[in-house]
């Protein structure tokens, strides 16, 4: 091994993943959540930053950008989540499977960060465990640290 962190290359090229139980639970859970919220809520705000706007200016520009482009990305987006919550209980991922996780944890602590309104200060201190966010600002630090550490695996040799 090259590390001893959450996600690893191996020697073999593959990604071990060293989580527990509670993690792999959240990684089954959370996607799943974002899909829900997709297909019964796509116009809910905090989806927002997922669909950001390529044409601000030119809603007929808007327009075709958007039929180009949405069904593919938003089919890519859920195979993702799906990916991640399909394998969030193995011990190993394919290179594949980690972009897969990547783009998924994206999406993840896009809507979640929005949800929360988070900013660079949010974070200047510990969270509160009084603050009624507490448990989502937590997800979201997890969420972020998990992200690094499977760029940081990605970027191994």
């Amino acid at each position: 091994m090259f590390g001893s962190g959450p996600i690893e290359r191996t020697k073999t090229g593959d990604f071990r993943l060293r989580l527990s139980d509670a993690e792999r639970a959240l990684l089954r859970d959370l996607p799943q959540q974002l899909l829900a919220a997709l297909a019964e809520a796509p116009g809910d705000p905090s989806l927002r930053r997922l669909r950001p706007s390529a044409y601000e200016d030119d809603a007929e520009a808007e327009d075709e950008y958007r039929l180009l482009t949405g069904d593919g990305l938003a089919e890519s987006r859920r195979e993702a989540l799906r990916t991640v919550a399909d394998t969030a209980d193995r011990d190993r991922l394919t290179a594949e499977e980690l972009d897969a996780w990547l783009r998924a944890l994206t999406d993840l602590r896009l809507v979640l960060g929005t949800r929360l309104d988070v900013t660079e200060d949010t974070y200047a201190q510990e969270i509160d465990p009084r603050d009624p966010e507490a448990y989502e600002l937590s997800v979201f630090a997890y969420l972020s640290w998990l992200q690094e550490a499977a760029v940081e695996a990605a970027l191994q040799d």
